[in-house]
């Protein structure tokens, strides 16, 4: 086993306690030099402020993160230890999953006689390639081997209030080898960019636009090509992200792609139960995420085609379709999809996301056509889904069966609050006091040190990934 790896088994967070392994030196060669307003390993006594941020403790001293916010970089210190005790700082640009430019940054000891030290300053960021960073001082005591860190940390820049702070963590999550979160990400990755467009627009941080092309770049020609595959909503969910990219960047070829994105799902639209697109190529089943995304990506993107007719007629025809269907039910929520047999509601699960959607889609519909029942069966939606002792137990957005941040269900409340966000400007912010509880709550209890959020929005806190922090990145985008 190698000496890095090794290096990085001995690192545990002091949440996590502390692990016993042989102390190897580091070499300096592991960690690259990153330069921004300022290169890696200038002097902490040229900082222009000192903010402390988080700490850990071993062996009664206590290390702790200094950030910079004005130049942002930080530096590590250990206080009240003694002569060879140590400190450094590691950073990642994957949220804190990995290090990858060597751990050990900065590392000093103790001098004969005294009884603390600090690191010169690193930066947090490495801006010239595009990697979105977080810090942690780790360091141990001079006559033992265990070693303790603390939490990640990281300077305001691009993080200065909740939505853009979790915007940030959000990106820390970009991949920029695939263009897509957490490696692989495929429609969730189209949800995850679309809240990020979201938070450009109204946050008016653009720091982040690089995501866009980057993402269509890498991507535009796998799978069936213009982001179609075989999944009907996920084409959707990608259709309605490129439209987003087109209203930020004014770029045609975004449009274009929502274009290909609608005739793509059009073309598995037929007779079978009078209507609705099919989940999947393979024609097996006839669900509300699908048809409610269809509708809404065709109002889309007729607001958007001077002198259109097709996806007007397309979006229309959805709706009165759907209606046939009787998918909402009479609780006036949105259950999954169509008994074949029936071609009426099979009373499956009513997903958080059904809810969302089809609401996000009928104001669209509303926009286009001035169709007023449009706005109000969105209306009757948004009521049930804020008051349903099933989705919002003690006014929490829940979904049904909630566990980890895995699966296709760490999404669905993204979408879902998106679409109630959109209701609520359309009514005059009629749903205020539900959006700020939940954005509220999340804060305080679905939350660590680099604002990164789990799938419980009432807490407690599990380990993240991009679905779970887009769906609070979207509900942020609508409260901050």
């Amino acid at each position: 086993m190698s000496k890095r790896r090794l290096a990085r088994l001995a690192i545990v967070s002091a949440v996590a306690g502390l692990l016993t392994v042989p102390f190897i030196p580091s070499s300096p060669a592991q960690a690259a030099t990153v330069c921004n307003r300022y290169c890696d390993g200038r002097d902490a006594a040229l900082a222009p402020g000192d903010r402390p941020t988080v700490s850990a403790t071993i062996y009664g001293r206590t290390l702790r993160v200094h950030v910079n916010d004005t130049d942002a970089m930080a530096w590590g210190t250990v206080e009240g230890g003694q002569a060879t005790d140590e400190v450094w700082l590691d950073r990642s640009f994957d949220g804190g999953r990995g290090w990858a430019d060597g751990s050990r940054l900065g590392a000093t000891r103790i001098p004969t006689g005294g009884t603390s030290t600090r690191t010169t300053q690193f930066n947090v960021d490495d801006w010239n390639n595009v990697g979105v960073g977080a810090l942690r001082a780790c360091g141990k005591a001079g006559d033992r081997p265990e070693i303790a860190c603390t939490p990640w940390t990281r300077s305001n820049w691009n993080a200065w209030d909740r939505r853009t702070s979790a915007a940030t963590a959000l990106m820390m999550r970009w991949d920029r080898g695939t263009g897509l979160f957490d490696t692989n990400g495929w429609w969730t990755g189209a949800n995850a960019l679309t809240a990020l467009e979201e938070n450009i627009r109204v946050s008016g941080m653009n720091s982040y636009r690089y995501a866009i092309a980057g993402t269509y770049d890498k991507n535009v020609n796998s799978r069936l090509g213009q982001f179609r595959n075989e999944y009907l909503d996920d084409t959707g969910w990608w259709g309605m992200a490129w439209v987003a990219a087109y209203d930020l960047t004014g770029d045609s070829r975004y449009l274009s792609t929502a274009r290909a994105d609608a005739d793509h799902m059009f073309a598995y639209w037929d007779t079978r139960c009078s209507g609705g697109v099919w989940w999947s190529t393979a024609r097996t089943y006839k669900n509300a995420i699908t048809n409610s995304l269809y509708i809404q990506l065709n109002a889309a993107l007729s607001q958007r085609i001077s002198g259109d007719s097709v996806y007007r007629q397309r979006a229309v025809a959805g709706w009165t379709w759907f209606q046939t269907t009787g998918m909402v039910n009479g609780q006036n929520l949105v259950n999954d999809g169509v008994n074949l047999s029936t071609c009426r509601n099979n009373g499956d699960v009513t997903w958080t996301y059904n809810q969302g959607v089809l609401i996000n889609a009928l104001v669209q519909l509303n926009r286009l056509t001035g169709d007023a029942n449009a706005l109000t069966v969105a209306r009757r939606i948004g009521d049930a889904m804020t008051t349903s002792t099933y989705l919002s137990p003690n006014g929490i957005l829940t979904e049904p069966n909630e566990s980890g941040c895995s699966g296709d269900g760490a999404s669905f409340k993204g979408a879902a609050i998106r679409g109630l966000g959109v209701l609520n400007s359309a009514t005059g912010g009629a749903y205020n006091a539900y959006l700020r509880r939940q954005a509220d709550s999340n804060y305080a209890t679905n939350r660590d040190t680099i604002d990164a959020y789990g799938s419980h929005w009432a807490g407690p806190r599990v380990a993240t990934n991009h679905s779970c922090q887009h769906s609070v990145l979207d509900l942020l985008n609508v409260t901050n």
